[in-house]
């Protein structure tokens, strides 16, 4: 036995070593780090929340967040959009990721990064918490796509010889790119940032004097290369000023469209964003060959008005009959034109019977343009019965006559058919006209404001209600308190007033703009 353990010695030996791996290390020994919390993920997104939105953003140099609600539709809209930016991302190895959060559930983070409406989307570079870019992008799939990439690398090639340069412009309809003999200088940055956001154009740049020759350039230029209507148009960079963002960026907006512009959907919001007030439609038949025939001097006619009036073709054959309604038109009227500023929202008509041709065509946009054709007004047609029901109707042509009779106090709701405001309070608007139906100097009326036009009442929210009291002047009191039948009377009964104490209601809903996207406020 010299030498050697007695057995059960060795047997305690070994049981107590067993329990010492079991328990870990004893007091003062290294602790055991816990598992890194994982944040989950839907569809490729990932969930944060208060706890985990910090650790993403060490995580991940690159993230853009969504902020949503359950209930809000525009959000569910752009759900499935934003789960296939994620998977194209993924697709390209691409740094960023997206995610969502929950306003609702994380009041807190919706406080932090100041969200009132939904849905809210912010992009975060390097873990930089405390100022998000906003994300003002598109919200389809490859829009969003698009607005990442051009954040996680250059947004414009570098170009260094002719054969770059011509497969750039070869590839798409239209492609920028900025000549900059020096590519450290202010306004090579300036270029860049309008890049990352000008998503239907590509972009390039170069500092090559073979390509400024190539090109016949002898100074700093950005170039619009495109494959329709003049071709090329240049923006030479001002040498004392420098490169203007805003100047620029209208310059591309301008020539980038055609010259004339066919009216759909896909071509509607740029239509809108172009910042060009002036816009003349061309409204035809695209089925019938007379009508394809004028296209040709509507189009003669455009040149001289870039960037002054849109020019727009409007085919009464696709689904365009809101654009008809707008303008008070009908399909059986085409082919006609049409002028409207945008800012004013003011409608011009030509002289009725005249041929469309590229003589009159110019001849009434100098027309309009010079103040020699007056605005016309919408009016729907007067229904018969327009007095026999509680609620008056009122259109266009008897509105002055019924507001402004100095024998009565009258009640307007201004209306647009698919507000659901104006809807919700229907029925509280219909039991006042009851209620008041046998004073006979109240009177409850409504107007369609979407298809009846006042020069002297422009209506930009729904509902908007007015109060026209009895007597001289034209005296007009805009009504902002709580849409209900008791506080209705209250303020007929008081002569069209109300306590001080009587609460507010919330702004009233605005019409559909297509050059703004859609959100829902909290």
């Amino acid at each position: 036995m010299d030498g050697q353990l007695p057995l059960e010695l060795l047997l305690l030996l070994l049981l107590a070593a067993s329990g010492l791996r079991g328990q870990g290390p004893g007091p003062g020994g290294p602790e055991e780090e816990p598992p890194e919390e994982v944040v989950p993920e839907e569809d490729g997104i990932l969930v944060l929340s208060q706890r985990t939105l910090g650790l993403a953003l060490r995580k991940y140099r690159t993230l853009l967040v969504q902020f949503y609600a359950p209930w809000c539709g525009h959000c569910k809209a752009l759900a499935p959009e934003y789960s296939k930016a994620a998977a194209v991302m993924a697709a390209e190895s691409a740094k960023a990721r997206l995610a969502k959060v929950d306003g609702t559930a994380e009041t807190e983070l919706t406080q932090e990064f100041a969200v009132t409406e939904y849905p809210t989307l912010k992009f975060f570079r390097d873990g930089n918490r405390t100022h998000p870019e906003e994300y003002t992008g598109p919200r389809e799939a490859d829009g969003i796509a698009e607005w990442l990439r051009r954040r996680l690398g250059p947004s414009a090639t570098r170009l260094e010889d002719e054969e770059g340069a011509q497969t750039l412009i070869d590839g798409q309809d239209v492609v920028v790119i900025g000549f900059f003999r020096d590519l450290q200088d202010e306004d090579v940055a300036t270029f860049l940032a309008l890049a990352q956001d000008a998503l239907d154009m590509t972009f390039g740049l170069t500092d090559q004097p073979e390509l400024f020759q190539k090109f016949g350039l002898t100074k700093d230029t950005v170039v619009l290369f495109k494959k329709f209507d003049e071709g090329r148009a240049d923006f030479p960079v001002d040498e004392e000023l420098g490169l203007d963002l805003g100047d620029l960026s209208r310059f591309l907006l301008v020539h980038s469209m055609r010259l004339v512009t066919e009216f759909n959907s896909q071509t509607s919001p740029k239509i809108f964003e172009a910042r060009i007030l002036n816009h003349l439609l061309l409204f035809v038949n695209q089925t019938l060959a007379p009508h394809r025939e004028l296209l040709a001097g509507f189009g003669e006619a455009a040149p001289p008005f870039r960037g002054q009036v849109l020019f727009v073709v409007v085919d009464v054959g696709a689904s365009n009959d809101h654009v008809l309604q707008y303008f008070g038109l009908k399909a059986e009227e085409v082919p006609t034109l049409r002028f409207i500023n945008m800012e004013t929202t003011k409608k011009y008509a030509p002289a009725a019977g005249g041929p469309v041709t590229a003589a009159s065509v110019t001849a009434f946009c100098h027309a309009v343009l010079g103040g020699q054709v007056k605005p016309y007004l919408l009016s729907q047609e007067l229904p018969p019965d327009w007095d026999q029901r509680p609620v008056k109707t009122l259109v266009g042509k008897n509105f002055e006559q019924v507001a402004f009779d100095e024998t009565k106090n009258v009640f307007i709701k201004f209306y647009a058919p698919w507000c659901s405001h104006c809807k919700e309070m229907a029925t509280a608007w219909e039991a006042l006209a009851e209620k008041y139906k046998d004073h006979e100097d109240i009177i409850i009326a409504e107007l369609d404001a979407t298809a009846n036009e006042l020069e002297a009442f422009p209506v930009h929210g729904f509902p908007t209600l007015k109060y026209f009291p009895a007597g001289p002047g034209r005296k007009v009191i805009e009504y902002k308190s709580t849409r209900d039948l008791e506080t209705f009377s209250k303020f007929l009964d008081n002569g069209g007033q109300l306590p001080a104490e009587e609460p507010t209601v919330p702004v009233p809903e605005t019409a559909p703009n297509t050059s703004t996207e859609p959100k829902e406020e909290l």
